[in-house]
């Protein structure tokens, strides 16, 4: 599957006539619990030559590819990843953490790694992760049986609002084995058995709702809604400038 991954970002720089900066897993396989038919999330950043950017009209700034069962691939334009970092995307802040990196051009992490904290908003990735528990509190958990995959969606994101309602000058992990420093110790058992389940079953496995996890999930929901007015939104400094020079300087 590696080969696979490295032949499709070598033939997306050919067919788009691009640079990939970047190139990285965004899904279970990142974040610490894959199951052994999840697919491979390749999530890239691209870079298009100068002339490129020289004209009148924006050209498009994505490039998204249908899914089949094994690899789902999609990136963002070199200058929209830049205005969403700005804007504090939480899902580009977990892609620069990846853990696992298919394509790299040197140095492009470590350019960009002192501007994260001057971009990081607390209350922007709050909200990001309140989205995510909303779908799993409200749609996902009320089952008698729910989908492992989706419980531990949940979870995931509901210790990534705990991370920033705790330290909201710090971006939260990407990866579930440090966000779980969050977790209850009553939990711990639990969701070790849930993960030692997951590891062996399919996407689509079900489970016997947990009660004392899924009544956490639906606690920590209640009180992400009422805190996330709280939240501070103010940064150390404006990050234009930099990323602006950031910007010239990879093209």
């Amino acid at each position: 599957m590696l080969s696979r991954i490295q032949k499709a970002i070598t033939q997306l720089e050919t067919t788009h006539g691009i640079r990939v900066l970047y190139a990285c897993e965004s899904g279970s396989r990142a974040w610490g619990f894959p199951s052994p038919d999840s697919d491979y999330d390749v999530r890239f950043i691209y870079s298009h030559p100068a002339e490129w950017y020289q004209t009148l009209d924006e050209e498009p700034d994505t490039l998204n590819f249908p899914v089949d069962e094994e690899l789902d691939l999609a990136g963002w334009e070199l200058r929209k990843t830049l205005k969403l970092l700005r804007g504090s995307n939480a899902a580009l802040f977990e892609w620069l953490q990846s853990p696992v990196v298919y394509r790299e051009a040197t140095g492009f992490r470590a350019a960009l790694a002192p501007l994260l904290p001057s971009c990081w908003n607390a209350r922007a990735g709050f909200n990001h992760y309140i989205g995510l528990m909303r779908r799993g509190v409200e749609e996902d958990l009320p089952a008698e049986d729910v989908r492992l995959k989706r419980l531990f969606y949940a979870l995931r994101s509901t210790l990534a609002a705990r991370w920033i309602q705790q330290r909201p000058t710090e971006v939260p992990p990407m990866e579930f084995g440090q966000l779980r420093q969050l977790l209850p110790s009553a939990l711990n058992s639990t969701v070790e058995e849930l993960l030692a389940r997951k590891a062996t079953a399919n996407e689509k496995t079900t489970v016997e709702r947990p009660a004392a996890l899924v009544a956490f999930l639906q606690a920590e929901y209640t009180v992400a809604l009422a805190a996330r007015e709280q939240l501070p939104i103010s940064r150390p400094a404006n990050p234009t400038p930099a990323l602006n020079d950031l910007f010239r300087a990879w093209l």
